[in-house]
């Protein structure tokens, strides 16, 4: 068996388009069959290579390798023999442009389209037929030369043997003109299978709001490729006994595309959120310490020949439980590689208005008297302290978590100051010492 991706390179690969990319991949190798990918490049004006390049990096990215590759933009002398055996054979007829300022002295090459019922049974939907008279004539090559989607599609995919045809159900209107085009020419009709739409989270079509960002943006934004394409076998597709979480050769073994769903499939990007975490959680520190590296660099928190990578993959680990996206290590880790922190105003009133420099001043003399300073002797000095000043452990965390990080929130206080170090933490909380006044 083979099936096939046809992408057009006249925008970035999206959450639909991979979806779609994804099943037929995954139905390929389930069935130990071929992945080919198809660029459809007809139209030059508006085909960039920018786009193209970002198509093939995201599959390559996401994992989905093909097995061979073809673009339509080479392809045209297949197409026009095609249409003039149609034109010979009494099913099309010429027809002059009526486009005035069209230069072309060609003639398009248009299908006669006769009355009759459609079938089709689609391996996801059943069987469903079409009218044939609510179909008009069909142009197959333009009065330019260029051949029109639906039959360009029609003598590749019989060309290529495509056997199955995966595609989202925005095509479905195409599918009766498509088998037409297959019966005139001779060619068999592969199976179709057409995919629900994904909707954004309000119900409505999948925008940019909702979710319809590119993938090389999933991947800015610190997605790792096999969380992403977890989150996107759930999208009309489930391995059953309510699991969320499943390794993509398991996919392979279970996969079958009359086992996906007819419904329509709700993006969810907190639901992206919390599979990202759970591959995070368990994903080597050595290797997120690689994928955080050109992040730390572009914001200019590191430098490459001042690195120090093991200190980098502590606090990877210190952060790793609690990332969405690689991203969010650069929101919450920021005050490691700052000299001035970023200081939430808000956290700033509800923490250090008061004056707590005696308090300050006391902890900074308990750690420079620590010898050893480890997570552990420092937070016994800070239970110490407290103790000795009879507060509650909280009246001081907190301030001195604001003053060290900027952030309410984030790790232990007390790993925050052993990663922080002696000197930092000491600048730091005399900092605030000197701001009180």
């Amino acid at each position: 068996m083979r099936v096939r991706f046809a992408p057009s390179p006249t925008g970035y690969l999206h959450i639909g388009g991979a979806r779609t990319a994804l099943f037929n991949w995954l139905y390929a190798r389930a069935k130990e069959g071929e992945f080919i990918l198809r660029i459809e490049d007809t139209d030059k004006a508006r085909s960039q290579k920018e786009y193209l390049d970002e198509i093939l990096d995201s599959l390559r990215w996401l994992g989905f390798n093909w097995d061979e590759i073809y673009y339509q933009g080479q392809r045209f002398a297949i197409y026009r023999e095609q249409a003039e055996k149609l034109l010979q054979a009494g099913m099309a007829y010429l027809e002059k442009s009526k486009i005035k300022e069209q230069k072309s002295k060609m003639e398009a090459i248009i299908f006669k389209v006769e009355p009759q019922k459609i079938k089709v049974n689609d391996l996801i939907r059943g069987e469903i037929e079409f009218e044939a008279e609510t179909i008009k004539d069909q142009v197959l090559i333009k009065s330019d030369g260029t051949p029109t989607y639906n039959f360009a599609c029609v003598v590749d995919d019989a060309l290529l043997n495509i056997t199955q045809v995966i595609r989202g159900d925005d095509h479905l209107s195409n599918t009766p003109k498509q088998v037409l085009l297959y019966q005139a020419l001779g060619f068999k009709v592969p199976e179709f299978a057409h995919l629900p739409l994904i909707l954004g989270a309000e119900g409505g079509r999948l925008s940019k709001r909702t979710g319809a960002t590119a993938i090389s943006d999933y991947r800015q934004s610190g997605y790792l490729p096999e969380a992403l394409v977890n989150y996107l076998l759930l999208l009309s597709w489930s391995p059953g006994e309510n699991r969320e979480i499943i390794d993509i050769d398991e996919a392979i073994k279970l996969f079958d595309i009359k086992n996906v769903n007819k419904t329509a499939a709700t993006f969810n990007l907190d639901k992206l959120n919390w599979i990202n975490n759970q591959y995070l959680k368990v994903t080597d520190p050595q290797k997120l310490t690689d994928e955080l590296i050109p992040r730390l660099m572009e914001k200019k928190y590191i430098k490459k020949d001042s690195m120090d990578r093991d200190y980098l993959v502590s606090l990877v680990k210190l952060f790793q439980g609690r990332l969405s996206t690689l991203n969010d290590f650069l929101d919450w880790a920021d005050f490691f590689f700052l000299d001035e922190i970023n200081l939430d105003p808000v956290a700033q009133k509800k923490y250090l208005s008061e004056d707590l420099s005696e308090e300050f001043k006391l902890f900074i003399a308990r750690l420079e008297a620590l010898d050893k300073f480890d997570t552990l002797t420092i937070e016994q000095a800070f239970r110490d302290l407290v103790k000795e000043l009879n507060m509650e452990s909280k009246k001081l965390i907190h301030p001195i978590r604001v003053a060290l990080t900027g952030k309410t929130i984030g790790p232990g206080l007390f790993e925050v100051i052993y990663y922080l170090g002696k000197e930092r933490t000491k600048e730091r909380l005399t900092r605030w010492v000197r701001r009180q006044k």
